[in-house]
Parts: structure tokens; sequence; C-alpha cells
């Protein structure tokens, strides 16, 4: 009975939902909140904050017509603020982090009018509400071609006798052992490995998405260890000031540190959230359903890999990348790609096809991630499940 009682409650909360939404919102009606985990001085929501202008002047609408709720954590908290959001207007409510999602069902459920979207989130497709969505891009592919930079600046160092040591060693700056972070140092070792096949890596947690002195304690850390080059996933300018302060290559994330660290700076990668942001907005004009599990891709310029500083990189960076790049869009190449011998193994061994992520929220009509050839990363759903611990990288710690 309970059941069915559940089952009624769920279907007259879609009808609501549809009803609410079904004749679209007047374009000059429009507002959308951006709840964001920092503020300007993070990279991270910085980003976030760039592709939402973009979106809302290329589609004419006006500044007022965008709000931003800085500095909201990862607690209750920004429930609270998503409710104010809703009380200001907002019928486009747009969380940042993935934390965030764990707090925000009953805002949700009371607002079937509002469209909300969880960036980076996992679970939009496991719940009932048809009025919330996740959002994420194939930045592991961006990463991937910037570790490709990586590869070949460390040959050419290999080439000029400036390693440390005999084998060619990156450090990476990781916040949290959560599969995203996972999926990106992975990606990017595997880039630097496909130009440079005797690279090895180290990874230093930092148990924060944005902290500056955990950042650059942990890439100092990272380059007393012996490292060559450093990239990060974390969201400040830690980790790229220890570099330039110790003239160690550095790749960075979200923004180009080119001006601040001229001498070590290399490239960056990044997700462009305007392609988003537009077909969100659009989406709610329309009335049309938001997709539950959205992926940007290279394809629609929602990835990008740019500002290669030629002054660092090695002769014949851009080219390399741009053939990379290429073959990525065309289907020849694959980032995850468990059938070349050697590339991906653990223990020694190669991926079984049976491999399937603790974290079961991917599944859609397939128990398989790896086949083809490949691990078939954010096909299953936008926010990244690649949590394999491959050989060649070493974990220093796995502090949370």
């Amino acid at each position: 009975m309970r059941k069915i009682v559940a089952l009624v409650l769920t279907l007259a909360f879609c009808l609501m939902a549809v009803a609410a939404m079904a004749g679209g919102i007047a374009k000059e009606d429009i507002k959308m909140g951006v709840i964001l985990l920092h503020d300007e001085n993070s990279t991270y929501d910085l980003n976030f904050m760039n592709g939402a202008r973009e979106a809302v002047a290329a589609l004419g609408l006006e500044e007022s017509q965008l709000q931003f709720y800085r500095n909201q954590p990862e607690s209750s908290a920004c429930a609270e603020t998503a409710l104010d959001a809703v009380d200001e207007g907002c019928n486009i409510v747009f969380f940042d982090s993935y934390g965030h999602q764990f707090y925000t069902d009953d805002v949700v459920a009371a607002n079937p009018g509002v469209q909300f979207v969880h960036a980076t989130g996992d679970l939009a497709h496991l719940k009932e509400f048809p009025n919330l969505a996740n959002a994420f891009a194939t930045i592991y592919e961006g990463r991937y071609l910037a570790g490709i930079a990586a590869g070949m600046k460390l040959n050419e160092m290999k080439e000029a006798g400036k390693l440390k040591a005999d084998v060619p060693l990156m450090g990476y700056v990781g916040a949290y052992t959560y599969a995203e972070v996972v999926s990106g140092y992975t990606s990017f070792y595997l880039g630097a490995k496909s130009v440079c096949p005797d690279v090895l890596m180290k990874v230093q947690f930092t148990g924060s998405w944005y902290d500056e002195k955990e950042e650059k304690a942990a890439a100092e850390a990272l380059i007393a260890a012996g490292c060559d080059l450093i990239s990060q996933h974390a969201d400040s300018m830690g980790a790229p000031t220890a570099c330039e302060n110790a003239g160690v290559p550095n790749v960075c994330y979200n923004i180009s540190t080119k001006n601040a660290c001229p001498d070590t700076y290399l490239v960056y990668s990044r997700i462009n959230w305007e392609p988003y942001f537009e077909y969100l907005i659009n989406q709610v004009i329309a009335g049309e359903p938001v997709d539950k599990d959205w992926v940007g891709t290279m394809e629609n310029n929602s990835v990008i890999v740019t500002d290669l500083n030629e002054a660092v990189a090695a002769k014949g960076t851009q080219e390399a990348i741009d053939n990379a790049k290429a073959e990525l869009q065309a289907g020849k190449r694959h980032v995850f790609d468990t059938a070349a011998e050697g590339f991906i193994t653990v223990g020694g061994a190669p991926v079984a096809e049976d491999w399937a992520p603790a974290d079961d929220a991917y599944k859609a009509d397939s128990d398989k991630v790896v086949y083809d050839g490949y691990f078939h990363e954010s096909e299953f759903r936008s926010a990244p499940y690649f949590s394999i611990q491959i050989d060649g990288i070493e974990l220093l710690n796995t502090k949370l």
C-alpha cells in the first residue's frame, strides 16, 4: 500500500512539474541563480561565472537576469540559499559543486516550476524529479591533450639532460579521491604516456577544492620528491606559484597563468560552460525538458585546450595536440584505451571487460563500461565514473 501511495505521489509531482513548465517562460522573465562553492578568487568558480555571463550576453538577456550566490558550502546552507533564489524570482537554479546535490531534494520537490541543475552531480537520473538535471563535459579528453603537451616537454627535458632522474616523473595536485579527480589525473597521465612511454606520476591530495596554502604545499612536496612537471585538479594559484618559484613546468586547469608564471606555464584545459548555459536557458524558455545528463564535448566547444606557451613548450607540441584531437573526434583514438598492449594495466594485467565501478549509479542499459577496446567514460551519465588505479601512478596520500 505504501508503495502505491508513493507511486501516486510521484506521478502527481511529475504532472505538476510538467504542467508548471510546459508552457515555457518568456525570455524577459527568465532569471537564473548560480550557486557557487567559492567566488571569483577560485578559478573553478570564476570559470562558471564567465560562462554564465557569456551565455546571458549571447542570448540578449539583461545582466539583472543573472544572479550569483557566492561562497555557498556543501551543506544545508546551500539549500537555504536556493530557497532565497526562488523567492527572488529565479526560475533556473544552478549549483556548481558536486557536494551541493546531497542537500537540495526538498527544495527541488517544493518548486516544480523551477529548473534545478547540479553541475558535476551524478544522482539526477536516479531520482523522480523532472525538474532536476546534471551536467558535465568530456574534460578527460582535454586533460589528455594537455598531457600530450606535458609528455612532449618531458621528452625535450630528457634529451637535454634536465630530468631529475633517469625516468620522467610528473606530479599532480588533486583535491579529493572522487572518480572525477581520478578520471582527470589518469587521462592527463595517459596523454603524457602516449608520447612519453616511460613517464611515471605521483599524486598528492589536499582534501579541499580550494586551499591555496595546501595546494602550494602539495606542489612543493611533489617537486621535492623529484617531479619534473606538475599539473593539478585544484582551484587556486598555489601550485602554479610553487612551480614558478622552483622553475618547474606547470599545466593548469580552468585558467591560463601565462602572465603570472611566464617561465613555467605550459598550457591549460577547461570546461567551457557557455554552451550549456545557452542550452539550459533556451530549453526553459521553450518549455522543453532539460537533459538529465548533459555532456559537453570538444565538438560543441565545451572542452577547451588552449593558450600554449610557445616559450616553454617543446617544438611540435601544438601539432601533436591538434593531431590527437582530430583522432579523438573521429573515434580513431580513445583516452582510456584498454586494447593497446601495456597502455593501461592494473598489477601488470589489462583491464577486463567485466570491470565495473564500485559506484553503480553510472548504469544505463548496459552492465559493461569496458568494451570495444576502451573504457566508455561519461556515456552512461555525465559525471565521470572512471576510478581505476592504474599502473604508473602512485598515490602519496588519500586525504579526503
